[in-house]
């Protein structure tokens, strides 16, 4: 059965057609069969890191040193089928390239993207990205760790928290405030004074990592400072090449939780006759659908902006916002059409439901996106006061 009843297939070319296959079948191979044990276990499995790289999802939207060079549908749709799979292992792939080799392509020197890029690529070297901390999450202006200059180098000071890939991070991309305002530096993860600890008894997102780091005294040469990174204009950059992979990711999960929930209803006999006749489960499930598809044209139209080059940011928040909340509802309503048995690993949507937790959170909860498409419709920012 297809949950496909608009036929946005026939939206999509051929190239973005075998994308999807591919990254669906490693997902089937590599995460499947093993998610609910990664799950369960709370472990984020590094293992698959290098079948990751070999299908060119590191970075597969950025172009050069070794990265695939992808188109933003492309990558979408790769999020997508990830998140089909699992929130946390598509987050390490945001992490690693929306958010840690986006920041140096975007703001890094040539020496710097030369020599991380490319090893980025391969999944050789991990990054993280660190700029939410214990107190400014929603308000990353309000940041506390502070960066000095002391000769040539820099002298950091402060913690970050909620920082995926921090504690197998080769690199950090940490921002802070300067003398001259906010300022992003790329932190070798051996260095003085930097510790990265994994948040632990996590509810929401168990098959990923999450970090505090502390920074005391970590002294990082200028030659390490992102030369092109002034402002929270820069990390924002950032943020809204993750935001955008989160309007598709969400609604892997939010796919597969109406896949398993409609086969399941087909097989479960209920009086006589299967759940999935019973005029209530349709109705639950036509709902379902309904906001998948809406939420998929809607990706589909951000992706083709972004590849024309004309994507605002409050249409990223609108994707953002609307994938997130549709996911969320759809999972919740899949694991109901379950029962008792959806309460288990057996089946995938009340873990999609709990690591959506997270993934709504993330990168913008639904207040600051509401905000941010408030600001476009009357001009007014409305984040104080």
């Amino acid at each position: 059965m297809t949950t496909d009843l608009l036929d946005i297939e026939a939206l999509l070319s051929d190239e973005e057609r075998a994308t999807r296959a591919r990254v669906r079948a490693l997902v089937d191979r590599e995460i499947r069969p093993h998610i609910a044990d990664w799950f369960d276990a709370a472990r984020f499995p590094t293992e698959i890191v290098p079948a990751l790289a070999a299908e060119g999802l590191l970075g597969m939207h950025l172009h050069g040193h070794g990265c695939a060079g992808r188109s933003a549908v492309e990558y979408g749709i790769a999020m997508q089928e990830l998140e089909a799979g699992d929130s946390g292992i598509r987050t390490f792939v945001s992490v690693q390239g929306s958010l840690a080799m986006s920041a140096i392509a975007k703001h890094g020197s040539a020496e710097q993207q030369a020599e991380w890029l490319p090893r980025m690529a391969r999944g050789e070297a991990i990054g993280c990205f660190g700029l939410t901390e214990p107190n400014a999450g929603s308000d990353p202006g309000a940041m506390q760790t502070f960066a000095r200059r002391d000769g040539d180098d820099w002298i950091l000071d402060g913690a970050k928290r909620w920082i995926g890939l921090a504690s197998i991070a080769d690199v950090a991309v940490i921002w802070a405030q300067t003398d001259d305002g906010i300022r992003g530096f790329l932190v070798d993860t051996a260095s003085a004074g930097f510790t990265a600890t994994p948040i632990a008894q996590k509810l929401s997102m168990r098959a990923s990592i999450q970090c505090d780091i502390a920074l005391d005294g970590v002294r990082v040469p200028e030659r390490m400072r992102l030369p092109n990174a002034r402002g929270l204009r820069a990390p924002f950059e950032c943020l809204n090449e993750a935001r955008f992979g989160i309007a598709w990711g969400a609604l892997g999960a939010a796919r597969d939780s109406l896949e398993v929930a409609l086969a399941y209803a087909g097989e479960r006999q209920v009086f006589g006759r299967p759940l999935s006749g019973m005029q209530l489960t349709q109705a639950r499930l036509a709902e379902m659908a309904l906001e998948l598809q809406q939420c998929q044209l809607l990706a589909l139209h951000l992706g083709r902006r972004k590849d024309a080059g004309t994507l605002e940011p409050h249409q990223i928040s609108m994707g953002k916002l609307a994938s997130c909340r549709a996911a969320i509802r759809i999972a919740r309503e899949a694991r109901a059409i379950l029962g008792g048995n959806g309460i288990t690993l057996d089946l995938s949507p009340m873990r999609h439901a709990a690591n959506l937790e997270s993934v709504r959170t993330y990168e913008g909860t639904d207040e600051v996106h509401t905000l941010v498409i408030g600001q476009a419709l009357t001009g007014q920012a409305a984040f104080r006061g």
